[in-house]
């Protein structure tokens, strides 16, 4: 069970949305836990993920105190993954997420090679994460499924709310909030990748994927369900 189980889409809309978690068990493993789970992210850098975080302060993009009215229009909107790594303070979650396959198996079989003792999770679609255990060399222990959404499904957001939504597994990223970026977009007041950072600074444990994101973005142009 991982805070991403419940990213809403099928299958092939994991296709640029594959993260790979670390953490240790309190009482069992989590003696020098900070270093190994500081290596992790270390590790991670290397192959590009495009959000790097930790569960006490977030990702690589964050929220700031320093706001005024312009600041919407001239922030800095580069990732900062070395801050995620020299932020780490505590055991806790870390987690890399990445766009492409290629890149998320070679650093699992990287993860692999170091043995940092850690518990080790792959939130994607099932058959892809199932792939890359065995490709490196490793079966995966257990699976997790998201049943889905039950009731009065009539009521939900549109399905593009619910795909950016959901990717922030706390809940910090609101409908209203996806609408309103989805809506920017087509009236041209933001691009997709702008409107993504955007949400990406509110995911408080830094598993929001702002690729897949501005995919959806994009895609919202032309649709409007």
């Amino acid at each position: 069970m991982t805070n991403t189980l419940h990213r809403y889409g099928n299958a092939d809309s994991f296709r640029d949305d594959i993260i790979v978690f670390a953490i240790c068990s309190r009482g069992k493993n989590d003696e020098g836990a900070l270093e190994k789970l500081r290596k992790f992210l270390e590790m991670a850098i290397p192959f590009k993920p495009v959000n790097l975080g930790d569960a006490r302060h977030g990702g690589c993009l964050r929220p700031s105190t320093d706001m005024d009215p312009t600041s919407h229009w001239n922030r800095d909107m580069t990732p900062d993954l070395d801050a995620v790594v020299k932020g780490l303070d505590a055991p806790t979650t870390v987690a890399a997420v990445f766009d492409n396959r290629t890149a998320a198996e070679e650093f699992f079989k990287a993860v692999k090679q170091a043995d940092l003792g850690m518990s080790i999770n792959i939130s994607t679609d099932v058959d892809t994460a199932e792939e890359i255990c065995l490709n490196a060399g490793t079966p995966r222990h257990s699976v997790g499924y998201s049943l889905g959404f039950e009731g009065k499904t009539e009521l939900l957001p549109n399905s593009q709310v619910l795909e950016l939504s959901t990717m922030c597994g706390h809940g910090m990223v609101s409908h209203s909030m996806a609408k309103k970026m989805i809506d920017w977009v087509k009236e041209g007041r933001r691009t997709p990748a702008e409107a993504a950072t955007y949400m990406t600074r509110f995911c408080s444990c830094g598993v929001f994927n702002p690729a897949r994101a501005a995919r959806v973005l994009e895609s919202s142009r032309s649709k409007t369900k």
